[in-house]
């Protein structure tokens, strides 16, 4: 049974993971073999938006691209808001018009990541990748449709004592995933540590985030 890794930058090319890697329209391996790709609010140039969604709408039509993102919203960040949104926003109906999911940054956003989604109507999964907040947060987004992705801060809370522990446990098997991010781990490691606060197996996880790989991403 293989491992997925829902949000990458680095590929492993391992036989037992299944990486969905980042990617952005200017900087494209096309060799890949699953990956996203998306505007990243860090990363908006404003007179090439046209240029780079150009570039993602023609990916999305290829088979080995999985999902659009990442992309979203971070109100710590010097790019104007309103742009963000705009960015957003067209990534979004790019998603709605050829039936991929969306892989989610937020930062301090949620509220209008929320908002969006019901304003635009949005019927494509959206997954928030790197989840780090609270339970009322988590039932907000489970609530209104969301997946909540863990890895960077779940494996933080082993030496830190976070309340994302408790945060994790109380997520339905239906509705997460997991992910490296950026950091040194591995995916097999994250793994080893939602089990164990899961009160679960390797293989018992495995097994679940598979389905749940099946339903949003329509591949075994």
């Amino acid at each position: 049974m293989k491992f997925f890794n829902l949000h990458t930058h680095k590929f492993t090319d391992q036989a037992n993971v299944v990486e969905l890697v980042n990617q952005y329209p200017q900087e494209f391996d096309a060799a890949l073999a699953h990956y996203s790709i998306g505007i990243h609010p860090w990363y908006i140039v404003e007179d090439r938006v046209e240029a780079d969604l150009a570039i993602i709408e023609s990916k999305l039509q290829e088979p080995n691209c999985l999902a659009i993102g990442e992309c979203g919203l971070d109100k710590r960040i010097q790019i104007p808001f309103e742009l963000q949104q705009i960015v957003f926003e067209k990534q979004l109906i790019l998603a709605e018009k050829y039936n991929k999911p969306v892989v989610i940054h937020c930062v301090a956003a949620f509220q209008e990541v929320i908002e969006t989604k019901k304003k635009m109507n949005i019927s494509v999964p959206m997954i928030i990748h790197g989840f780090s907040k609270n339970k009322q947060i988590a039932k907000q987004l489970l609530d209104n449709g969301f997946y909540l992705s863990f890895g960077k801060y779940l494996l933080l809370s082993r030496s830190l004592g976070t309340e994302l522990e408790s945060v994790f446990k109380s997520i339905p098997n239906n509705r997460f995933f997991l992910e490296t991010d950026t950091v040194d781990e591995t995916i097999s490691e994250v793994y080893e540590l939602a089990a164990n606060y899961k009160n679960s197996t390797v293989a018992e996880l495995q097994a679940e985030i598979n389905k749940n790989v099946a339903d949003v991403f329509k591949i075994e």
